[in-house]
């Protein structure tokens, strides 16, 4: 490992903590890093992303329970079906093919713009009814099937995730983020056991990567949760849109950044 990849990684990696925690959507950053900088082959990229992740939801997840915005007993109840779908996840990505783990990350970053861009408020206000609703079996799937997409590639959850406990749950942004970074908690360690078992990890550029997730976490949890979600949202665009072009063959982002 190189001083570059070192710096390149903790760097990416407190903007990957911070994105992850204020809204979701960072890891694409973290696997674009791992893929087409530091070079790893998609399965390990994606089993390597998942150290930075649990110690980062870790982080994040024990501040907002400091700050008292995290329901963890709901949280639990939504976070244990999406454990059960990581496990089915992860154990279809350490099989794919990597021509189509690129294809269908690119094409899944694609249709997750939509989620950002169109209208995002509509999807983040808070229902009290739905809040004090004992949490249902067809909520319970839903949150399996979304731990199931987890498992599979992590990138963009955290607004698949927000989606379900706000119209599932009825929580405002605030509390669903806190209990979104609960729920990554719950389910990263299991799929990562899986890569593990795989031997599908690189452990030294996963805790390099990790030393900026938790920094990251660490600013984003202590942050005014409502503000930025502009400035979020357009850098993952970039990052979206630059990463489906070196997918697709339009672009070399290791030509782009020297790393030939």
């Amino acid at each position: 490992m190189t001083i570059y990849e070192i710096i390149i990684l903790i760097i990416g990696g407190v903007l990957v903590g911070f994105i992850n925690t204020l809204a979701g959507g960072g890891s694409i950053i973290s696997l674009s890093l791992l893929m087409y900088v530091v070079g790893l082959p998609p399965g390990v990229a994606n089993g390597t992303n998942r150290i930075a992740v649990t110690l980062q939801t870790l982080t994040a997840s024990s501040t907002f329970k400091r700050q008292n915005i995290l329901d963890w007993r709901k949280g639990l109840k939504l976070g244990i079906p999406s454990a059960f779908g990581s496990l089915v996840g992860a154990w279809v990505a350490v099989d794919i093919q990597e021509d189509i783990f690129e294809k269908a990350m690119a094409i899944i970053m694609i249709v997750m713009l939509g989620f950002i861009f169109y209208k995002p408020e509509l999807w983040l206000k808070g229902k009290q009814e739905l809040m004090d609703k004992k949490v249902s079996l067809w909520t319970m799937f839903l949150f399996f099937i979304i731990g199931i997409y987890g498992g599979f590639i992590h990138a963009g959850i955290g607004y698949l995730l927000l989606i379900g406990i706000v119209l599932g749950a009825g929580y405002d942004l605030v509390k669903a983020n806190a209990i979104k970074v609960f729920i990554v908690l719950l389910y990263a360690p299991f799929s990562l056991a899986v890569f593990i078992y795989h031997d599908q990890i690189s452990y030294l550029y996963g805790f390099v990567l990790a030393i900026g997730n938790i920094i990251g976490a660490l600013i984003a949890s202590r942050f005014a949760i409502t503000k930025g979600a502009n400035f979020v949202r357009w850098v993952i665009f970039f990052v979206v849109l630059i990463t489906a072009a070196q997918v697709f063959g339009l672009i070399e982002i290791k030509e782009l950044l020297g790393n030939k």
